[in-house]
């Protein structure tokens, strides 16, 4: 196996499985942790991930595909592409993205990361990556924060356009917005200046 990136989770590296290409998605020890708790998390969050994946394809979304699960490690499908963030920002990408996390919400899956770093882009395709902090949830704040997320991420105007097509797609849009709105209200997610 090729060593493809690294995260404070994972590290992830190429690799090929029955004449596909995959990248293999390895959560590494925590020497910090107690070594049958490590275990414990390292497996959970696996299988959680996994899962969560699974899910997110089964609902239309555009994901990596899992191919295999081992104990610490998911094996799935290599896209093609660019990161959203290293790429041109066009303006159908957002509609796209609002549709899928409209989705993923209506499905009641969380990404927890929802930014250009998580986004695939490949021509006019657009996938979804990196469900590491994703969940199962249907809490109303924690789908707020993928909106959050997303919105501290990128210029207003795009933001909108995203916004527009999540609340065409989610039937709970109005109080998430809501709550996104309460969450900016908070002391510590204000945007603060220097004088």
């Amino acid at each position: 196996m090729k060593m493809f990136s690294e995260g404070a989770e994972a590290k992830i590296y190429e690799d090929e499985l029955l004449g596909q290409s995959v990248l293999v998605k390895v959560r590494e020890e925590k020497k910090y942790r107690v070594k049958k708790l490590d275990d414990e998390i390292r497996t959970l969050r696996t299988k959680s991930e996994a899962r969560v994946l699974y899910r997110a394809s089964k609902l239309g979304v555009r994901v990596p595909k899992v191919v295999a699960v081992g104990r610490f490690s998911i094996y799935m499908e290599r896209l093609g592409g660019k990161l959203m963030r290293d790429s041109e920002h066009h303006p159908g990408i957002f509609t796209i993205l609002g549709t899928m996390l409209g989705m993923l919400h209506e499905g009641n899956i969380v990404h927890g990361d929802f930014t250009p770093a998580n986004v695939m882009l490949d021509g006019g395709r657009v996938a979804i990556i990196d469900f590491g902090l994703g969940t199962m949830s249907s809490s109303i704040e924690d789908k707020a924060f993928d909106l959050l997320l997303m919105k501290r991420s990128v210029d207003a105007k795009m933001y909108s356009l995203l916004e527009e097509s999540y609340s065409a797609r989610c039937k709970e849009a109005k109080s998430i917005i809501g709550r996104l709105a309460d969450i900016e209200k908070r002391g510590r997610y204000q945007t603060r200046t220097l004088m």
